[in-house]
């Protein structure tokens, strides 16, 4: 029997996938890992017809999967299944071989078609992202976003990823909580995230922390 593999931390998530499928995938048995370096064992003993693939979870990061899996098993269908920001976090993946990238928080008739689609060996992009990338080619942008950043404003997100609040890092830079707080907004607006979690999970993408 085939198998799809499919890597979330959390349990309902992956419960509800399957459950999704019950009817439609009749023909394929599903494994579960709650984190990088379970999933990183179960594919390197099975070959998976599919594999739905979390970014934030703990152990071997989603990067690093998707790279190794890639060496294993070149023709590996990965669908990147997330809650961060599409326009941040599928251009990477899918350079590195991923087949589709889908939100969490899409309709559920829009997760099915982003599945099959990628079970079928087809790549999934979303209208969103497909407009995106059209608008690329009319601007020249750098590859690594934080390449906009000046250099305070990167000595700030690194305290930032580290986890340190508002107050350290005024006394660590001497500068004034205001300062820092609007510091903050730009690099935000510059990454184009909305809270530290995506920060965090950009930095590793864009290997500015150590995975």
């Amino acid at each position: 029997m085939e198998k799809i593999l499919i890597v979330d931390d959390h349990n309902i998530i992956r419960s509800g996938v399957k459950i999704m499928f019950t009817g439609e995938l009749s023909r394929f048995s599903f494994d579960e890992a709650a984190d990088g370096d379970t999933a990183m064992n179960f594919i390197e003993q099975n070959n998976y017809s599919m594999i739905i693939l979390d970014i934030n979870m703990p152990g071997m990061s989603a990067q690093q999967i998707v790279q190794n899996t890639l060496a294993l098993y070149p023709d590996s269908k990965i669908l990147i299944f997330s809650m961060n920001a599409e326009n941040i976090f599928a251009k990477p993946f899918l350079k590195m071989g991923a087949k589709g990238y889908i939100r969490k928080d899409e309709a559920a008739d829009e997760i099915r078609k982003a599945i099959m689609t990628v079970l079928s060996n087809k790549r999934y992009i979303s209208r969103e992202l497909s407009e995106n990338f059209a608008g690329e080619l009319l601007v020249k942008q750098t590859d690594n976003p934080f390449d906009k950043l000046s250099p305070k404003q990167s000595e700030i997100t690194r305290f930032l990823i580290e986890g340190k609040g508002l107050n350290e890092i005024c006394h660590k830079l001497n500068l004034h909580s205001s300062t820092i707080s609007t510091q903050k907004t730009r690099i935000f607006q510059k990454l184009n995230v909305k809270n530290v979690v995506d920060l965090y999970a950009l930095a590793k993408m864009h290997m500015v922390i150590a995975h």
